[in-house]
């Protein structure tokens, strides 16, 4: 059976922790999954615990990222190795909640083209993390919201689904860090294309160290942020009746 999702999972040395972080995403989906478990080296501690987990629970796949490290090209590795017609993108540290990722599935089928998961709106909350990053991140989300009308108070969290024939069609230009997520918005925006978002409650990892290097990756951040702002594609014209 095809399943309705692909979730895209980016990991870096987890360790055992991913068999925890497998356990609570396999539970809180319902709908038929796959589960790409991307990481960067052979070397990598998460590789053979996903490994064995896939032994027991055929959903799950390891897949080494050939595309060169980073989280934005696992990224789109898992997206071009991707079967279902929507794709979840989540992180292994479980800050996320993956009771949410069938909600987000539903949004997209019913025409969406991304489904937001996001902590900047009424009934979302985000606990813990670092003051600065949540400082920029909730004033990158209102003012793309407010002034950009992209569809999502959250542009910057990587926690969305999103149509697969829509990334194939724009394409994800993104190299470096978690990017991904605003780039995808932009181009939902200037493509015309509808955003939908779900309020969500974000939690800082109890496990482990973040990845997240707020310096040297805010410059492309800064280029999506000002691409959602450029013209949008020119409507459909309408032949006239002869």
């Amino acid at each position: 059976m095809k399943p309705r999702v692909s979730v895209v999972v980016t990991a870096y040395d987890e360790g055992e922790a991913i068999v925890t972080f497998l356990d609570r995403l396999l539970e809180g989906i319902q709908l038929p999954c796959e589960v790409l478990v991307v990481y960067d080296t052979p070397a990598d501690t998460t590789a053979p615990w996903v490994e064995k987990y896939q032994r027991q629970d055929p959903r799950v796949l390891p897949l080494l990222n050939t595309y060169g490290k980073g989280p934005a090209r696992a990224i789109r590795f898992g997206f071009d190795h991707a079967i279902a017609d929507v794709v979840v993108v989540t992180m292994a540290d479980g800050c996320d909640d993956p009771s949410q990722i069938d909600p987000l599935v539903r949004l997209v089928e019913r025409g969406v083209v991304v489904a937001a998961a996001s902590r900047y709106m009424r009934g979302g909350q985000q606990i813990g993390g670092p003051l600065l990053k949540s400082l920029l991140s909730r004033l990158a989300g209102r003012s793309l919201y407010l002034f950009g009308r992209v569809g999502t108070r959250d542009a910057t969290n990587s926690f969305k689904a999103y149509s697969t024939e829509f990334v194939r069609k724009v394409g994800i230009e993104s190299d470096a860090g978690f990017e991904v997520g605003i780039e995808l918005v932009a181009k939902a925006r200037r493509h015309r294309e509808p955003v939908a978002e779900l309020p969500t409650i974000w939690l800082e990892r109890t496990e482990g160290q973040s990845n997240f290097r707020l310096f040297s990756w805010l410059p492309h951040y800064l280029r999506w942020y000002f691409y959602a702002f450029g013209p949008r594609t020119p409507r459909p014209s309408i032949p006239n009746d002869a």
